[in-house]
């Protein structure tokens, strides 16, 4: 007899460990199907990267989009699919999620109180290349009442950033939030905060999280998978956690369900797997790669092992979440008027309004004769039109600058304060302001896509996201290359479940979110990829571990 087989034993059906909209979906979805379930946590609350993320899912062809007017079709979303995976996820699996993720969306409405909305203003990431749609795909999940969940109202993980101000993103997008920060009705949305009104992520698993407290299944927090254990076949048949007192054994007769995040905040799988210069990862830092470890024991075979779901980040000194600091992801600050990000050469480098994964990947262009990253470190740099009508992260005109903003009066002098060279940035200034004048930027194409227009100020002419650089004083933000998480893991067959080193499936153990192959491989579709392919992939799991087969349609 093993060490495990004398370990403290719960009998179940069906694992899922983690708990953000993936792995809660995928737990409902089997428990509606009769299944005994059992969801743990390593974290002391629940809902994962998805709880502090946006909360919307990206899913083509959906049937709300024939509500607002957005026509879409399954070969256009492979087409698109196809283009900005770059051959680094399985056609497969594309052509699977095309097809899944609607009827993903039926029956979340169907099981959960949830109702999407279709946001045909909202476009994909790169809505320019063949496929793409310039709205419609993305779907927002609404507010939600956390006094709903009763005495587990305190389970649900809080958003560092916006969850003080529930803002549905269709109601951010009719106020103008993003252009216009102070026309927003305040007392109104600081109201809904005090009432125990959220949005986004939290608002998304909140949902569900009632959906399933509601069929009598109860998340295990402060409960991390330690390791998998194997039946006779080499299979998957149960999972070992850590609870209050002490390792079990949780045998799950269906299988095993791996919805735990990425490997973003464990810097040894970083070092091994991702480009230098990445260490600021804007997810939970529970995700250690637990998963990963056990799909590598096991002889998984893996991919995308070098993605991750990128994004432009901002420290505010002192702002900590779960005990570390914050890294706040900069979605809009940069795609503004009169901002450019610089690096210490002063020169621009990337598209500063493009989509938040894209821009970031030049952050780490190499540099052979210096042996380093040639953009690092780099600068977010406005003049005092900006912080005259909008935010800089933190900043207010009117009130003291925070430490980490510098000023001066010149640009030579903001050069010298933040290490940037005062002469690149005055000629790159230069440039830039003609070509804001001119409404054209020939050098990274800024406010050519619908995309970046999206994002910038309609007031601003000849183009929303273009505006000079011009007006004393200026002012410098450190901004760096982040990540909301990892996209490598182990691979997986349409349904989810993780495959060996020459396709053979692992039976009982399963794969969703950011803890399986992202199927979304090289690029990022549009808003809400990530938590569409998690539940997607979880949905699929959970249907296969309880002996259903997908049908299209169905």
């Amino acid at each position: 007899m093993s060490e495990t087989d004398s370990l403290p034993t719960t009998e179940t059906d069906f694992v899922v460990m983690g708990t953000g909209a993936g792995g809660l979906l995928a737990a409902l979805t089997a428990s509606q199907r009769g299944a005994r379930v059992v969801v743990v946590e390593k974290a002391d609350v629940v809902g994962g990267t998805t709880a502090v993320s946006g909360g919307v899912i990206w899913v083509p062809n959906n049937h709300h989009m024939a509500e607002v007017g957005c026509p879409d079709d399954p070969e256009a979303a492979r087409t698109y699919l196809r283009r900005i995976a770059e051959g680094q996820s399985d056609e497969a699996l594309r052509d699977r999620y095309v097809d899944a993720a609607r009827e993903m969306v039926r029956f979340t409405e169907a099981h959960a109180p949830v109702t999407f909305t279709a946001m045909p203003e909202y476009p994909d990431y790169q809505p320019e290349l063949p496929g793409g749609r310039t709205g419609g795909r993305s779907l927002d999940n609404g507010l939600y009442d956390t006094n709903r969940l009763g005495a587990h109202r305190p389970l649900l993980r809080k958003n560092p950033t916006t969850g003080r101000v529930p803002i549905t993103i269709p109601e951010a997008m009719a106020w103008g939030v993003f252009s216009n920060p102070f026309g927003v009705p305040y007392q109104e949305v600081s109201a809904r905060a005090k009432a125990g009104i959220v949005h986004g992520g939290a608002g998304l698993v909140g949902k569900l999280l009632e959906a399933l407290l509601a069929r009598g299944v109860v998340p295990e927090v402060s409960t991390p998978g330690v390791r998998l254990h194997l039946g006779p076949d080499g299979g998957v048949d149960g999972l070992v956690v850590r609870r209050a007192d002490g390792e079990h054994l949780v045998r799950a007769r269906m299988g095993v369900l791996f919805a735990s995040g990425g490997f973003e905040w464990d810097a040894a799988l970083c070092a091994a797997f991702l480009p230098p210069g990445f260490d600021r990862p804007a997810s939970p830092p529970q995700n250690t790669g637990d998963a990963l470890r056990m799909a590598m024991a096991l002889g998984a075979d893996l991919g995308a092992m070098g993605e991750a779901w990128w994004s432009p980040v901002v420290d505010v000194p002192g702002e900590l979440y779960d005990g570390v600091q914050l890294h706040r992801c900069e979605f809009s600050v940069r795609c503004l008027p009169h901002a450019i990000i610089v690096n210490a050469r002063g020169e621009r480098f990337t598209n500063e309004a493009g989509n938040y994964n894209d821009i970031t990947k030049p952050f780490f262009d190499h540099a052979p004769a210096r042996y380093a990253r040639r953009n690092l470190p780099a600068h977010l740099i406005v003049d005092h039109a900006f912080l005259s009508r909008y935010v800089l992260v933190t900043a207010v005109a009117g009130r003291p600058l925070p430490e980490y903003v510098r000023t001066a009066d010149t640009l030579e002098g903001l050069a010298a304060l933040v290490g940037i060279d005062p002469a690149g940035l005055r000629a790159t200034v230069d440039r830039w302001n003609g070509h804001a004048r001119a409404g054209v930027d020939p050098d990274f194409g800024r406010g050519a896509s619908a995309f970046d227009r999206f994002y910038g100020d309609p007031r601003s002419t000849p183009n929303p996201s273009l505006g000079a650089v011009e007006q004393a004083p200026f002012y410098a933000v450190p901004i760096h290359p982040g990540a909301m998480g990892t996209k490598g893991g182990p691979k997986t067959t349409v349904d989810g479940q993780v495959v060996r080193v020459g396709g053979a499936p692992v039976r009982g153990l399963y794969a969703c979110g950011n803890a399986m192959a992202s199927v979304m491989g090289h690029g990022y579709p549009g808003a809400g990829a990530t938590i569409g392919a998690s539940m997607t992939f979880g949905w699929l799991a959970a249907l296969h571990a309880t002996g259903a087969a997908f049908e299209a349609g169905a």
